[in-house]
């Protein structure tokens, strides 16, 4: 997806759009990778941007064979 990508510098998925950027803070548990945070810019909530985050965050998982674990209430949901 344009605009996504592994920060790994930061621990963090970014996804950056015109309002800003959404990011997932994550940490390597026992290898899982666990999302503790997600968070977007104000002026870009409602308008799906957490949830593409969140769907490339899924893909590459799958792709690259890593667990997932949500820590954050968003990610939970």
């Amino acid at each position: 997806m344009d605009g996504f990508h592994d920060n790994t510098a930061r621990h963090r998925y970014e996804f950056e759009a015109p309002e800003g950027l959404s990011f997932a803070d994550y940490r390597d548990i026992a290898g899982v990778r666990v999302i503790m945070h997600v968070e977007t810019p104000e002026e870009a909530r409602g308008r799906g941007y957490a949830q593409k985050l969140m769907d490339a965050i899924v893909a590459e998982a799958r792709e690259h064979g890593v667990r997932l674990r949500a820590s954050c209430s968003y990610a939970v949901a």
